[in-house]
Protein backbone atom coordinates (compact mmCIF):
# COMPACT_ATOMS: atom_id res chain seq x y z
CA UNK A 1 0.00 0.00 0.00
CA UNK A 2 1.35 3.56 -0.33
CA UNK A 3 0.07 6.79 0.71
CA UNK A 4 -0.55 9.82 -1.27
CA UNK A 5 -1.72 12.82 0.02
CA UNK A 6 -3.30 11.47 2.70
CA UNK A 7 -4.77 8.83 0.48
CA UNK A 8 -3.85 4.87 0.89
CA UNK A 9 -4.02 3.12 -2.44
CA UNK A 10 -3.93 -0.27 -2.72
CA UNK A 11 -3.85 -2.30 -6.14
CA UNK A 12 -7.40 -4.34 -6.59
CA UNK A 13 -7.01 -8.24 -5.46
CA UNK A 14 -7.05 -8.44 -9.65
CA UNK A 15 -3.43 -7.28 -9.80
CA UNK A 16 -2.21 -10.37 -8.72
CA UNK A 17 -2.48 -9.99 -4.82
CA UNK A 18 -3.48 -12.30 -2.38
CA UNK A 19 -6.77 -11.37 -0.84
CA UNK A 20 -5.75 -11.56 3.05
CA UNK A 21 -7.58 -11.33 6.42
CA UNK A 22 -4.63 -8.97 7.00
CA UNK A 23 -5.38 -6.86 3.99
CA UNK A 24 -8.75 -6.65 4.53
CA UNK A 25 -8.58 -5.77 8.40
CA UNK A 26 -6.07 -2.76 7.62
CA UNK A 27 -8.49 -1.36 4.74
CA UNK A 28 -11.57 -1.83 7.34
CA UNK A 29 -9.84 -0.28 10.17
CA UNK A 30 -7.95 3.03 7.95
CA UNK A 31 -11.48 3.76 6.88
CA UNK A 32 -13.72 2.72 9.69
CA UNK A 33 -11.47 3.96 12.51
CA UNK A 34 -9.29 6.13 11.32
CA UNK A 35 -11.21 7.73 8.98
CA UNK A 36 -8.74 7.84 6.24
CA UNK A 37 -9.72 7.44 2.60
CA UNK A 38 -8.46 3.96 1.21
CA UNK A 39 -8.59 3.72 -3.18
CA UNK A 40 -8.35 0.12 -4.81
CA UNK A 41 -6.41 0.68 -8.26
CA UNK A 42 -3.46 -0.19 -10.08
CA UNK A 43 -0.39 1.84 -8.80
CA UNK A 44 2.30 2.49 -11.39
CA UNK A 45 5.88 2.38 -10.65
CA UNK A 46 6.55 5.61 -10.74
CA UNK A 47 4.02 6.13 -8.23
CA UNK A 48 6.09 4.36 -5.66
CA UNK A 49 8.83 6.96 -6.42
CA UNK A 50 6.54 10.01 -5.00
CA UNK A 51 4.34 8.10 -2.89
CA UNK A 52 4.55 9.82 0.81
CA UNK A 53 4.72 6.45 2.35
CA UNK A 54 4.45 3.00 1.54
CA UNK A 55 3.97 0.01 4.04
CA UNK A 56 3.27 -3.63 3.24
CA UNK A 57 0.57 -5.67 4.93
CA UNK A 58 0.32 -9.43 5.75
CA UNK A 59 0.10 -12.16 8.52
CA UNK A 60 3.69 -12.52 9.59
CA UNK A 61 4.61 -9.32 9.16
CA UNK A 62 1.77 -7.35 10.26
CA UNK A 63 2.15 -3.71 9.24
CA UNK A 64 5.63 -3.05 8.12
CA UNK A 65 7.22 0.27 6.51
CA UNK A 66 9.12 0.58 3.78
CA UNK A 67 12.13 2.64 3.59
CA UNK A 68 12.99 2.66 0.02
CA UNK A 69 12.20 2.03 -3.59
CA UNK A 70 14.82 1.05 -6.15
CA UNK A 71 17.53 2.69 -3.34
CA UNK A 72 15.01 6.08 -3.49
CA UNK A 73 13.72 7.25 -0.20
CA UNK A 74 10.07 6.71 0.80
CA UNK A 75 9.17 10.27 2.26
CA UNK A 76 12.17 10.72 5.01
CA UNK A 77 12.95 6.75 4.81
CA UNK A 78 11.13 6.22 8.65
CA UNK A 79 7.30 4.92 9.17
CA UNK A 80 5.36 7.50 8.59
CA UNK A 81 2.28 8.91 10.47
CA UNK A 82 -0.28 6.96 8.31
CA UNK A 83 1.42 3.63 8.34
CA UNK A 84 2.49 4.10 12.29
CA UNK A 85 -1.63 4.81 13.32
CA UNK A 86 -2.87 1.83 11.15
CA UNK A 87 0.50 -0.26 12.73
CA UNK A 88 -0.56 0.36 16.72
CA UNK A 89 -4.55 0.39 15.99
CA UNK A 90 -4.24 -3.14 14.15
CA UNK A 91 -1.44 -4.00 16.77
CA UNK A 92 -3.98 -3.07 19.75
CA UNK A 93 -7.01 -4.98 17.49
CA UNK A 94 -5.06 -8.32 17.17
CA UNK A 95 -4.17 -8.38 21.21
CA UNK A 96 -7.17 -7.81 22.86
CA UNK A 97 -7.32 -3.95 23.76
CA UNK A 98 -10.17 -2.91 21.91
CA UNK A 99 -13.26 -4.09 23.33
CA UNK A 100 -15.17 -3.21 20.03
CA UNK A 101 -13.34 -5.75 17.62
CA UNK A 102 -12.94 -9.16 20.80
CA UNK A 103 -14.99 -10.26 18.43
CA UNK A 104 -12.93 -10.53 15.60
CA UNK A 105 -10.57 -12.97 18.45
CA UNK A 106 -10.53 -16.29 18.80
CA UNK A 107 -8.79 -17.40 22.42
CA UNK A 108 -6.43 -20.26 22.32
CA UNK A 109 -5.99 -22.03 25.59
CA UNK A 110 -2.59 -22.60 26.83
CA UNK A 111 -1.90 -26.10 27.95
CA UNK A 112 0.08 -26.76 31.16
CA UNK A 113 3.44 -29.01 30.55
CA UNK A 114 2.91 -32.00 32.04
Amino acid sequence: MIVRDGVIITPPITANILEGITRRTVIHLACEELGLEVVERNIDRSELYVAQEAFFCGTGVQIAAISSIDHRLVGNGETGPIAQQISNLYARVVTGQEPKYMDWLTPVPVLEQV
